[in-house]
């Protein structure tokens, strides 16, 4: 072989080593290169993490501060305090709203926990707080009834129910009555039709009643000094010239004297006249707020320091047309009940308008009872001397 055939051949071997473009060993030329790129992947990484950063504070350093946030969170708790700290100075005028918010006001609370979701959920410090307003004020008014306050025992029995003058079970409704061991027992908005049944079905368990127009009185105890109060249904010159006896058709209120062992207990049973509420005139209350004053002064008038009043008041102890009558008697409920003693709409109680009132008497305990034909619920309390 010669020199020059093993060149080529030392040359072929070299080429098939190497591989094309020199594969087979470093090429320091692409490695240099491949580095260089890492550094500036690295380089590239780095300058989008300090930017995200940047952005990532820009962002949290524009967000409101927890202060700040929930503005209108917090105005309107504030103004949910005030309207409940306030209320009695909301105008009655002609539409009756201070009546009407009074009547409805222990369930402005349920606004509350819907007031604190969205204060949480906004992360509205400012709201938080300005809810702690309507929650003092709320707790102020009506804390005191979410407790049971009820005695054991009590000296007398009390019960007071509009049977409803719609009531298609009368007879049903006098046997739930009785069976509720009641001593005394008001019915209120009897009719002529329903008259004998609840005299009827009641006679055994109550020896001594009395029924004046609308309003009837049963009691286990004697009854004295029976007679009719004048709550000026009939107001105006035309009322005038209706005779006693036409009146007394529809009577609405009646006083009498029980006899107890403690000595004579005054008795009120009353039916206070209906509310409406109109597009037109708003919260009506016109004959209401006249029977309210009327029964207030026959009340003031009364001798006897031991008075109990029961009846469909149409109206919460907490509305200021009551005020004649509330500022001389204390409810029974606010005093020894348990919870609000809601009565009326019998199918979901959402107010508390049939009233159990006392003066000169200790209230032991106050309910509700089960609900009956009528539209309203009877409610009961036990008093003691």
């Amino acid at each position: 072989m010669t020199d020059s055939e093993r060149g080529q051949a030392i040359g072929q071997v070299d080429t098939a080593e190497t591989g094309p473009a020199g594969a087979g060993r470093p090429d320091i030329g692409s490695g240099t290169q491949r580095t260089g790129i890492l550094r500036d992947t690295g380089a590239a990484t780095w300058r989008a993490r300090i930017r995200q950063a940047i952005l990532q504070s820009i962002r949290i350093g524009s967000r409101p501060d927890p202060w700040k946030r929930g503005p209108v969170l917090a105005a309107l708790a504030l103004l949910l305090g005030l309207l409940m700290l306030l209320h009695a100075k909301i105008p009655n005028g002609s539409g009756g709203l201070g009546s009407l918010v009074e009547t409805f006001l222990p369930w402005f609370g349920l606004c509350i926990p819907v007031l604190l979701a969205g204060a949480l959920w906004r992360r509205s410090a400012s709201a938080v707080v300005a809810l702690l307003l309507p929650v003092v004020v709320w707790l102020n008014l009506f804390g005191g009834l979410l407790g049971d306050k009820s005695q054991p025992d009590s000296d007398l029995t009390v019960a007071s129910h509009n049977v409803g003058a719609d009531n298609l079970q009368p007879a049903s409704t006098a046997r739930e009555l009785a069976a509720s061991g009641a001593d005394v027992l008001a019915l209120e908005e009897i009719t002529a039709q329903a008259k004998p049944l609840y005299e009827k079905e009641l006679a055994k368990a109550y020896p001594y009643h009395a029924v004046l127009g609308t309003v009837g009185l049963w009691s286990k105890l004697p009854l004295s000094d029976t007679r009719p109060v004048d709550i000026e249904q009939d107001a105006g010159p035309l009322g005038d010239t209706k005779s006693a006896e036409v009146k007394l058709a529809y009577n609405r209120a009646l006083r009498a004297t029980v006899t107890t062992d403690h000595g004579p207990l005054a008795v009120y049973v009353a039916h206070l006249g209906s509310v409406r509420v109109t597009p037109r005139t708003g919260f009506w209350t016109d004959s209401r707020d006249r029977n309210a004053q009327a029964l207030g002064q026959a009340i003031a008038a009364e001798r006897n320091e031991r008075v109990v009043l029961l009846g469909d008041l149409n109206g919460t102890v907490g509305d200021r047309a009551l005020d004649g009558i509330t500022s001389q008697l204390h409810s029974v409920q606010d005093a020894a009940g348990d919870g609000f003693g809601f009565s009326w709409p019998a199918s979901f109680p959402v107010a508390r308008i049939d009233q159990i009132l006392v003066r000169g008497v200790e209230p032991a305990s106050s309910w509700v009872l089960p609900a009956t034909g009528s539209d309203h619920r009877p409610v009961a309390a036990g008093i003691s001397w």
